[in-house]
């Protein structure tokens, strides 16, 4: 699975051909939380509420770079990296 980003210990990846709905995994210490990139919530996994509201706001912040990777893997392409929250 694919790094895209890392800011403040979250990892972001994003699998090859994933089920919908359009989503990717934040990992940050031994949790790992999916968000739907459209909504913009988690939709499993667990994440501690301020990591999450970390990753809210990058997501609010890369939503079309987000949905542009998740097309991309959809078709087997390399997926591009997209900036740290800083």
């Amino acid at each position: 699975m694919p790094q895209i980003s890392y800011f403040l210990g979250v990892i972001i990846r994003m699998f090859y051909r994933d089920h919908n709905p359009p989503h990717f995994h934040a990992v940050y210490a031994d949790f790992e939380g999916i968000i739907d990139i459209e909504k913009n919530e988690i939709i499993g996994g667990y994440l501690p509420p301020r990591v999450l509201a970390i990753v809210s706001e990058w997501t609010a912040i890369h939503q079309n770079e987000l949905m542009d990777n998740w097309e991309r893997a959809r078709q087997q392409e390399s997926l591009k990296d997209i900036a740290p929250l800083v």
